[in-house]
């Protein structure tokens, strides 16, 4: 039940529609951002500081559109690095018992019976130990 423009809303008659309107507003406020950043590859956790920083000063300075827009630049230049340490770090933890349990039976093989993908675990042990 929303208002026509132009006309006050009694947010203690009609808390709902007073919230709707508050919400409506901030989510126009706020689409640019989330498309600027999600064109410019940035990831969920770098978009809602993102958020929070535009929620807290909704009417920013050039300074701060500036350094939003540095922030952006750099977290895209850094996408590819930021993945791979991310991809490696979750190997880390997730393979790494699984890995080690499967050494044993790995290093009894001669090296002619490796598979290709006991070859890379072997591989990725040594690299990570």
């Amino acid at each position: 039940m929303a208002q026509p423009p132009g006309k006050l809303m009694d947010a203690v008659r009609r808390p709902v529609s007073a919230a709707s309107s508050l919400h409506q507003s901030a989510a126009n406020h706020l689409q640019p951002l989330v498309t600027l950043a999600q064109r410019n590859g940035v990831g969920r956790r770098s978009l809602l500081t993102l958020l929070a920083s535009a929620a807290v000063i909704p009417e920013a300075s050039e300074s701060r559109k500036a350094l939003l827009q540095d922030y952006v630049k750099r977290s895209k230049e850094n996408k590819e690095k930021n993945d791979k340490e991310r991809l490696d770090d979750f190997y880390k933890r997730n393979y790494k018992d699984y890995f080690g349990f499967m050494e044993n039976s790995v290093r009894e093989k001669k090296e002619e019976e490796l598979t290709e993908s006991e070859k890379g675990i072997l591989a990725w042990l040594d690299k990570n130990k």
